[in-house]
């Protein structure tokens, strides 16, 4: 695999000399090696092969490099500064872009704190809950302005994916993964690839194959100036970066789900279907979310082999053990269901959704439809912009409930639970969405939130930005309209948002 001598040019790098005397950190992966050292982080590529990778000479690294450059500066255009030589100089020393020969070349980037990195963040226990709707709004405008590629993604990638992990579960994983638990994975994901594999080409006919990042874990993102920023994307194959936008995002679901922060994933998938509207996908989550995890388990065991340390080796197969058991359990999702919670503005619907929405269904958890946001998307604003008398017309809100209704049903027959947030003051909206179950063969949970008028009016006055624009007044006008035929469950929302998300859960369960 190795094709070239690169060790006089690493000693250099790896020297304070090279630097100007500043003191050099040094990361190693299996296709490269950054030296960090004062302000910059320069990214050695290795002299290697793989079948899936080719840096084998300069000049090929030199084509990488730029493709990184371009490609990185997509989502990361302040850390990505350019590529530079290491040039051999007259007398025969070395430099970082000097007048002489270039004999191999860098990228150079700004530096940033590795307790930056989320995945570090996660370790720590230090991943805010609240960065991961920015990161979702990123994930969705980077997706957006990628480049449609009609010449890959669809059915033949997804299997052509499945194909790779079987081949190599029976060589790199052989004597760390259980054979019939491989077989069994494989089998089971050849099986769902067939039922939806229309789907993927009908997906990447329409655009929805893009050139992603391809490598969207937690360690590729940073928090650069309080952002979430992506960056690292993979540069080497199109195979690996030209994918459908779900499957590109699902690499981070999996990571997240994993590590067992479903409320992180959670808030990702949802920020990310109300940024994009790409509920006809869903379908193939399962397929996706496995597949990252069945590629991770098969990356982790071939890992695990090249460890001389045992007690390493330990923990890479205990590790790549459980990306397999989390890849055969993805693709078993319970059977979706339909919940629908209503009541006045200020009562906490919201906050329940976000509650139960990750434990609810297939990973990574409830689809949660809102319709404050709705009603936002439809009039053409942000979130978080103030809409005026013309934004609440009785036809703007028919619409907004139109929507919601077909949102849902578009949900749960792809095989998602489905939490529709809304007022629900109108026996009519309530009768469309208990509908939508009906018609759809799924379970429903009507949950009707009440509190008194104080409780909710302070609620709404003292609430920081949101989507609902619903203030004191709107609460009153609410509470003074009789709420005739309800059959959902009554719950007081009045007390601890814990309480009310735990009755409401084994109202759910029930």
């Amino acid at each position: 695999m190795v094709t070239e001598d690169q060790s006089r040019v690493v000693a250099f790098l790896g020297s304070p000399a090279a630097h100007g005397g500043a003191a050099v950190e040094r990361l190693d992966t299996h296709a490269s090696i950054v030296f960090l050292a004062g302000d910059r982080a320069l990214k050695l590529k290795r002299a290697v092969r793989y079948d899936y990778l080719d840096y084998s000479t300069a000049t090929h690294r030199k084509v990488m490099c730029d493709a990184e450059l371009r490609i990185n500066r997509r989502t990361a255009p302040a850390l990505y500064r350019r590529v530079v030589a290491v040039t051999e100089q007259a007398d025969g020393s070395l430099a970082i872009g000097g007048p002489g020969t270039p004999v191999d070349w860098l990228v150079e980037m700004g530096r940033f704190e590795q307790a930056a990195l989320l995945d570090r963040l996660a370790e720590a226990g230090l991943l805010s809950l609240r960065l991961m709707r920015p990161l979702a709004g990123a994930i969705a405008r980077f997706h957006a302005a990628a480049d449609p590629r009609l010449d890959h993604g669809g059915w033949d990638a997804m299997a052509r994916v499945i194909d790779g992990n079987a081949a190599g579960f029976g060589a790199e994983g052989a004597g760390v993964l259980e054979a019939a638990q491989c077989a069994r994975l494989t089998t089971h994901a050849r099986f769902v690839l067939r039922g939806c594999g229309d789907l993927a080409d009908r997906r990447r006919d329409a655009c929805l194959v893009r050139h992603c990042h391809g490598d969207l874990h937690l360690s590729n993102i940073v928090v650069l100036d309080g952002e979430p920023t992506l960056f690292d994307a993979i540069e080497f194959n199109d195979d690996f970066a030209c994918v459908d936008v779900l499957y590109d995002l699902a690499f981070l679901l999996m990571d997240l789900w994993r590590l067992e922060l479903p409320h992180h994933a959670n808030v990702v998938w949802n920020g990310y279907l109300a940024g994009t509207g790409d509920l006809a996908g869903l379908p193939l989550m399962p397929l996706f979310l496995s597949c990252r995890a069945a590629v991770v388990a098969k990356t982790t065991a071939t890992a695990a082999n090249l460890q001389s340390d045992a007690g390493r080796r330990l923990e890479l197969q205990v590790l790549a053990r459980r990306y397999l058991d989390l890849a055969n359990a993805l693709l078993e999702p319970p059977p979706p269901r339909l919940i629908a919670i209503g009541g006045p503005s200020g009562s906490g619907k919201s906050t329940l959704a976000r509650g139960i929405a990750p434990s609810l269904g297939v990973a990574p958890g409830a689809v949660v439809l809102r319709s404050d946001e709705i009603r936002k998307t439809l009039c053409g604003v942000k979130p978080l912009d103030r809409l005026g008398p013309e934004g609440y017309t009785p036809e703007v809100s028919r619409r907004v409930y139109a929507t919601l209704v077909a949102q849902a049903d578009a949900a749960v027959r792809g095989g998602y639970t489905a939490i529709a947030d809304a007022v629900f003051a109108r026996p009519a909206d309530r009768h469309a969405v208990e509908h939508v179950a009906a018609a759809a063969g799924v379970a429903f949970t009507g949950l009707w939130l009440e509190a008194p008028e104080p409780v909710l009016s302070l609620r709404v006055e003292t609430r920081g930005p949101d989507a609902s624009d619903a203030g004191i007044d709107e609460v009153r006008r609410q509470l003074a309209v009789p709420v005739d035929s309800l059959n959902w469950h009554r719950l007081d929302a009045s007390g601890s948002r814990q309480r009310v998300c735990d009755e409401a859960a084994k109202l759910v369960s029930a």
